[in-house]
């Protein structure tokens, strides 16, 4: 039986998170979204690099870390680029695709995040 790897993990951890639909995009990109927004993009098939949104906040300090740089394309919307899964330690990148998550799905109407059962009671 293959060995779980850390990109697995990710994938089950981005799986797991409320209102989470997962695509292949662009022809080798593992895109999960929330309400149709992206949080998080994973080149197959090893899960690397990985990118994912942040807060504004974040993002220069992040980015001054060795392993991490701008995304691509998606770095003026606060996006940064992990070369690999093991770039920082599994929990943090945990809180981070959480963080990512929360990001996109701020960005949707009460209404939709309600549906997407987000945010209930807020």
């Amino acid at each position: 039986m293959p060995e779980t790897t850390v990109a697995d993990q990710l994938f089950d951890f981005c799986r797991a998170l409320p209102g989470v639909t997962e695509d292949v995009k662009w022809g080798d990109n593992l895109v999960f979204s929330v309400g149709g927004k992206m949080f998080a993009v994973f080149d197959l098939p090893d899960g690397e690099p990985l990118s994912c949104k942040v807060a504004p906040g974040a993002f220069d300090k992040l980015t001054q870390r060795p392993g991490i740089r701008p995304a691509p394309y998606l770095a003026k919307h606060s996006w940064i680029s992990l070369e690999t899964c093991t770039t920082l330690p599994l929990a943090l990148l945990q809180d981070l695709l959480e963080e990512s998550h929360a990001l996109a799905a701020e960005k949707l109407s009460r209404k939709r995040r309600g549906e997407l059962g987000i945010g209930e009671g807020e």
